[in-house]
Formats: structure tokens, C-alpha cells, sequence
């Protein structure tokens, strides 16, 4: 080997263990490896930062922006509204709730979309006595498969099309995914709605994480009847059974600035009465939603928080900065003004000396704070929201016209009409312009650690190639699988890629993976793209651990899951993909 080449693999061996250690958050530790390339001149000057201008990151940062605007406008709740039903089985419940998630994952970031389902599935657990935890896996599981579908359902998809377009001269389209992607997730949830959901051991099944929470007190909610709300020409006791759906009380009825004496339960209901109403802030959000009513006023508690006081639950992840320390170290509430009010972990409340408590990985937390600051604490210390309490987020009257114009831009971009980063740029323009995305949220909204990820990560894998380093795996492989078909091989590249994303950042995976795939191809003579694909399907689908991916350290706390847990449920899974991927990529990706 070259200098070049042990300098090389040298650190990205760093990386890998960085990674691995999870001691410091991947970004730094990616940005830290590109600057000692860059001192150690194995790096080109002029390429030091070419990857924050590359497309991908760019695209990964406008599917992020948009991801919020559908959330924002409530599109996914339009989709989402009727699925609580509590006499389904358990395997219907899955399926359905799954293949929602599935479609959603495709066309907005994964990681979002099972943010917002999130709360759906702990609804319909509460209501139908059962636990999160029996659900909240297979439910994670249907969104990372549904991202396999298109170009924009994943990191790995992004930078394999983006590869594919520098090395052979054209990127993959939006769709080129979706024959081997469709066939992997159908194939994935139906396994996870009949069989996967079985292997979750026992006592996880029986834990309820999400239920040792806190109780949360109330909220009084100020109603506007907007012009063409479903309530209408009802009278108030006519609201009862679709307030209890939404878990909504209906307190009573002002009309003109003065409160209807008693609860006004006879009273018909007209355009511009306000409804005073009862409940948690996810509920009163929902009942906006279905009878079509509008915010007057901020919420305020019925104890003695102020109006612009929330309460909201946020998961740990491995890459948060309060991970291995406690709230009093990093001074949340003198810092940031936000009161950390208890913890939940994998099932087990801790209710005593909570900001003395040394946060873990996948802990449930519970803040409280004003709008403003607990966002801004949610984003600076790198958690995940288990559920936006921010009422007044959801925008119903706009869902038609943010799907409208992200399908648009969709088609437009498919049919090779408009460059697909443009495509999401005119989208993400759209939406700031027309509010579904405020302009406060709008850099709020990026992953700013995946981003700086990728910007790292995209010109370390070129010098790897160029330094001829890729080749040197290339040959390993090939030594590896010489004198066999080709199929093994891409079979082989499957698993390894696979497991290395169980362990390790997938976009990473995917950077250091796809060189490989074509430099494979090309010493075997045969097609590339069926690697690449073999790649984007391999780096996506990381089953077996809480850190092989995002959505599994988002539900660890909340299904109160153990590390062990994963595997169980992953293992068959992940060979079930490489089953099911192999002989798909080979019928529409020919050697």
C-alpha cells in the first residue's frame, strides 16, 4: 500500500470507531477526519469542501425542508386521521398503519414520518389496552422500507444516484428504486405485520414506557367555528362522540365575547362561536383537524403556567449533546429558561433528583418551557420530539396545497424536466412564502449534523478512490468470490454493506460502499448498476441495533426496548431482504 492509502484507511478506521464509541456526535468526528486529510495532504486543497456543495447534501437538506412543510400543513394528518380503530387485531393494525408509514417514508424524510405516526400508534395502543411496545418496532421497521422506494426516501438512495451520475455519467432517477424497493417493503411489512411483531420477547411487549410519564393536566383551548366547519348547525351535545374520539371535553360555548351560561349543551352551533374545549395539546390539535376549527388564542394550563408555557416529551438520541451528562451540567434551565421534568427509561420512570440523572440513549424526556426555548433545546442538544405540543403548527387549510405543489414538482423533476435539487428548491420556496414553512423554522428544520456528515464524508470517499484504495477492497472482495457467479458476489456485497450499516451511520455506509460496488462490477465485467442498487437496498436496511438508524433509537425509549430486542425481530428481516433483493435486482437490473 501507498502512504496515501494508510493514511487513508487509517482514518477512516478512526471514523468507524468514532462512530462506534458514539463518545463524540458523527459529525465531528467526520469533519475532524477531513481536516487531519487535508493537513496530511491526502486530501486535495481545492476539493476540501466540495461536498457541501455537492448534490446530495443539497438534496438532503430540501427533502428535510420539505418533510416539514407536509407535516406543517397537515397532509399527513389528512392521511393518518381515520386510522385509530381500536377493534382491529394487532397484525390489521400494523399493516395498515405500516404500509401508511411505507408510502409517506418514500417521499418525505423517514425519520419524520415516523415521528408523526409515532403518536398515532401510542393512541390506538392506549385505546385498545395493549402496549406501544408491541407495535412501535414493526411500525420504525415500515418506514426505513419504505424509504427504499425513491430517490428521496433516503440519505443512501441520494448519494448512490449522486456517485452513479460522477462515475458512469448519469444519476438514477426518481423511480429507477422503486421495482426492487416496492418488492422489498411489501415483502418487509407483510413479514413484520404476521410473523416480526411476534418476536418482540415478552416482557418488552408488556412494558408501557410511554405510560409512566408524568401526567399531563388539561389544557383550555379557545375555538373558533371557522365559516365551513362539520360543527355547524350541531348542537353542543351533538359533539360528544367525535370530542371523545379526539380524547377532547367540551367545557361550553361563547358567542360575541360572552361565555353561554352553563355548558350550553342545547345550544346550535354557528359560524364564529367559540368552542371551549379540554384536553391534551395532540388531542385539541386533532379535533382542529376534524371539525374544521381555528385557534383564537394560545393555551394556557389549568394551573398557574402562563399562556405561551408547553410541555413537551423528546427522545434522547446517541448523537445528543446531553447524552452520558445531566441537566444540571449543561443548565438548561439557566441557559435556555426550559425545566427538564421527568425522564422515562426503557419502562422505568425516574421521578426522583431527575436533573441530577445521567441521560441515556432512547430516555424519554419531558421539558417544559416556552415554544421558542424548548425548540431551541430540542435542536441544539440534538433530540428527537416524540410529539410537537405546539398547537398552533398544524395548518389543515393549506395540506391540499403543499400536496399540490410537492406532487408537482415530483412529476416535473421525474419526467426529466426540472433538475430534481431545483425541483425541491422551487418546493421549499413555496412553502416559506405561503407560511406552511415560517421562516423561523426554516433552518431549524435541517439536520445540520447530516449535513456536515455528508459534506465531510462525500471528499474523503473520492480520495479514496483516486488514491486507489477502493481498488484494494475491490480485490478483496473479488479474491473472495473468484470463480463463482456473479450473483454471489452481489450477494456478498448485500451482507457486508448490511452489516456495516447495523453499526455505523448509513449515509457513511453508503459513501464508502458504492465505489466499491462499481469498482467490483467493472473487474468482473459485468453491469454496475446491480451493485449499486445491492448498495442502496443494503445501506438503508439496518435492523439488528437502536443505532443502526434513526427511527430505532427514536422508539427505544418509547416501546421500552432493550439493545437485544432489535435482533430479534431484524435478523430474519434483513435476510429476507437480501432473499427477496438479489433476484429482483437481477430480473430489472440485468448483469
Amino acid at each position: 500500500m501507498t502512504l496515501d492509502q494508510i493514511i487513508l484507511f487509517t482514518l477512516f478506521f478512526l471514523v468507524f470507531v468514532g462512530l462506534l464509541w458514539g463518545r463524540w456526535r458523527y459529525d465531528l468526528v467526520a469533519f475532524t477526519a477531513l481536516i487531519i486529510a487535508l493537513l496530511l495532504q491526502v486530501v486535495p486543497t481545492d476539493m476540501a469542501f466540495s461536498g457541501f456543495g455537492h448534490p446530495a447534501t443539497i438534496i438532503v437538506a430540501l427533502v428535510l425542508v420539505v418533510s416539514r412543510g407536509l407535516t406543517n400543513s397537515g397532509a399527513v394528518d389528512l392521511i393518518t386521521r381515520s386510522v385509530i380503530d381500536q377493534s382491529r387485531s394487532i397484525g390489521m393494525h400494523i399493516t395498515i398503519l405500516g404500509g401508511i408509514g411505507g408510502i409517506l417514508s418514500a417521499f418525505m424524510n423517514n425519520v419524520a414520518a415516523l415521528a408523526m405516526l409515532m403518536p398515532v400508534d401510542i393512541q390506538a395502543a392506549q385505546k385498545s389496552g395493549r402496549t406501544p411496545g408491541q407495535t412501535l418496532m414493526p411500525l420504525s421497521f415500515a418506514t426505513i422500507l419504505g424509504g427504499l422506494v425513491t430517490l428521496i426516501g433516503t440519505p443512501p438512495n441520494i448519494i448512490i444516484a449522486s456517485i452513479r451520475e460522477t462515475t458512469l455519467g448519469e444519476p438514477f432517477k426518481m423511480f429507477d428504486f422503486a421495482p426492487v424497493g416496492i418488492i422489498a417493503a411489501i415483502v418487509g411489512i407483510t413479514y413484520v405485520a404476521t410473523i416480526g411483531w411476534r418476536l418482540i420477547p415478552e416482557q418488552s411487549r408488556k412494558k408501557n414506557a410511554t405510560s409512566e410519564l408524568a401526567e399531563l393536566e388539561g389544557y383550555i383551548a379557545d375555538l373558533v367555528v371557522a365559516d365551513d366547519s362539520k360543527a355547524i348547525g350541531q348542537k353542543v351535545k351533538d359533539l360528544d362522540t367525535i370530542a371523545e374520539e379526539n380524547d377532547c371535553y367540551v367545557l361550553g360555548l361563547a358567542r360575541r365575547g360572552n361565555r353561554l351560561p352553563g355548558r350550553a349543551r342545547n345550544e346550535e352551533i354557528k359560524a364564529g362561536d367559540h368552542l371551549i374545549i379540554e384536553a391534551s395539546p395532540e388531542a385539541i390539535n386533532a379535533l382542529v383537524g376534524a371539525l374544521g376549527l381555528k385557534f383564537q388564542s394560545q393555551t394556557a394550563s389549568k394551573k398557574a403556567l402562563s399562556g405561551d408555557v408547553i410541555l413537551s416529551e423528546a427522545v434522547v438520541t446517541r448523537e445528543s449533546r446531553l447524552a452520558g451528562r445531566t441537566a444540571m451540567q449543561s443548565k438548561l434551565l439557566a441557559r435556555y429558561g426550559v425545566s427538564l421534568l421527568g425522564i422515562s427509561r426503557q419502562g422505568k420512570a425516574i421521578r426522583t433528583q431527575v436533573r441530577k440523572t445521567e441521560l441515556e440513549p432512547g430516555d424519554i424526556l419531558l421539558l417544559l418551557g416556552t415554544p421558542e426555548s424548548v425548540e431551541d433545546v430540542i435542536g441544539r442538544m440534538g433530540f428527537l420530539p416524540l410529539a410537537d405540543r405546539q398547537l398552533p403548527v398544524t395548518q389543515y387549510d393549506r395540506a391540499w396545497l403543499a400536496i399540490g405543489v410537492f406532487a408537482a414538482a415530483l412529476i416535473a423533476a421525474s419526467l426529466g424536466w426540472i433538475y430534481l435539487p431545483v425541483a425541491l428548491a422551487v418546493v421549499a420556496i413555496a412553502f416559506v412564502f405561503t407560511d406552511i414553512v415560517p421562516l423561523r423554522e426554516l433552518y431549524d428544520t435541517i439536520e445540520w449534523p447530516v449535513v456536515v456528515l455528508l459534506g465531510s464524508m462525500i471528499p474523503l470517499g473520492a480520495a479514496l478512490e483516486t488514491s486507489g484504495g477502493t481498488e484494494l477492497i475491490v480485490n478483496g472482495l473479488a479474491a473472495a468470490t473468484n470463480g463463482m457467479p456473479a450473483w454471489v458476489a452481489l450477494t456478498l456485497l448485500m451482507a457486508v454493506t448490511m452489516t456495516l450499516s447495523d453499526v455505523l451511520n448509513n449515509t457513511a455506509t453508503a459513501i464508502v460502499a458504492a465505489p466499491v460496488a462499481i469498482g467490483l462490477a467493472n473487474q468482473m465485467g459485468v453491469n454496475p448498476d446491480p451493485f449499486l442498487m445491492a448498495v442502496a437496498i443494503a445501506a438503508s436496511c439496518a435492523f439488528l441495533t437502536p443505532i443502526g438508524h434513526k427511527n430505532n433509537m427514536l422508539i427505544l425509549g418509547p416501546g421500552g426496548y432493550s439493545f437485544s430486542d432489535y435482533w430479534r425481530m431484524g435478523l430474519p428481516l434483513e435476510i429476507i431482504i437480501v432473499a427477496v433483493s438479489v433476484p429482483a435486482i437481477l430480473v430489472f437490473w440485468p448483469l
